[in-house]
């Protein structure tokens, strides 16, 4: 859609593209964008990965461009990108220009459209908001996060050259370095992976962490279940259920035992996703 048709904007920062953000997006029409304010915290959703989350188009501008903008030249510089502009949307707590000193009450005055303030979205009585979503995959509550995204979590990344003791001696993975995004914590994962630009993806059980069994290297790598995998150059890992802690095994065989023991959790976990 051309940006010169767009007449309604939600402006944020929107990392996650969570269920509060999503409450933003609800209320843009055909005609809607999303202003995405980049400050330099974005890891659930770095760079362009927002695009995965919405069919509206996105318009991107760096914090440090426009934080010098008095409340007059923010809603100018708007109105310029949007010539037809007659709908802003804006969280509860949006504040903008320079000091941060205008909040979403300025934007209703400098503003000769409808602004619209999206109340804060709670889930179970706890407020929706990217730094506890961060907070929670940090401890592996991949259920909390999940539910506050509205959508498994997800990293994307580069296939890379691991170890070689997995398809040796335990079971093959795909080894991943995914740069910019938050990654989980230390620990073994049912998830979904997408290989290249596939539109399906595969059950898995994908491990984080320092081998401490092996080699000691730090790994992002993935088990795809019951399929041999041929090569692939990237892929993208969903995030259903955290399993186990990373934990050292006194031999291999004790290693594979355990292996063998989290394919068949996650194969549960995963089952039960389609039930």
């Amino acid at each position: 859609m051309a940006l010169s048709k767009v007449d309604s904007i939600a402006i944020g920062g929107f990392d996650g593209m969570h269920v509060g953000h999503q409450s933003l997006f609800g209320e843009l029409g055909t005609h809607g964008a999303i202003v995405v304010i980049e400050t330099g915290y974005a890891n659930l959703t770095p760079a362009r990965e927002r695009e995965h989350y919405t069919h509206y188009p996105i318009v991107y501008y760096s914090l440090e461009d426009i934080r010098h903008l008095e409340g007059e030249e923010f809603v100018a510089m708007l109105q310029e990108r949007f010539p037809h502009l007659k709908k802003i949307v804006v969280g509860y707590d949006f504040h903008f220009g320079k000091n941060r000193r205008y909040s979403h009450a300025n934007l209703g005055e400098l503003f000769g459209g409808e602004v619209k303030v999206i109340e804060q979205v709670c889930i179970e009585g706890d407020s929706v908001h990217s730094h506890k979503i961060r907070a929670k995959l940090q401890i592996g509550d991949i259920n909390g996060a999940n539910r506050f995204l509205g959508h498994n979590y997800q990293i994307r990344g580069a296939v890379i050259k691991g170890q070689g003791i997995g398809k040796k001696d335990l079971v093959p993975t795909i080894n991943l370095e995914c740069s910019g995004f938050l990654i989980p914590c230390d620990g073994v994962y049912a998830a979904l992976v997408r290989l290249d630009d596939e539109e399906h993806f595969h059950p898995s059980v994908v491990f984080i962490g320092h081998r401490v069994t092996t080699d000691g290297g730090y790994a992002i790598e993935s088990h795809i279940l019951g399929e041999t995998i041929g090569t692939c150059s990237k892929a993208a890992i969903s995030f259903v259920k955290f399993l186990r802690k990373n934990q050292h095994f006194e031999s291999l065989e004790s290693l594979k035992k355990a292996i063998d023991d989290d394919i068949t959790r996650a194969k549960k976990e995963i089952l039960h996703l389609s039930l």
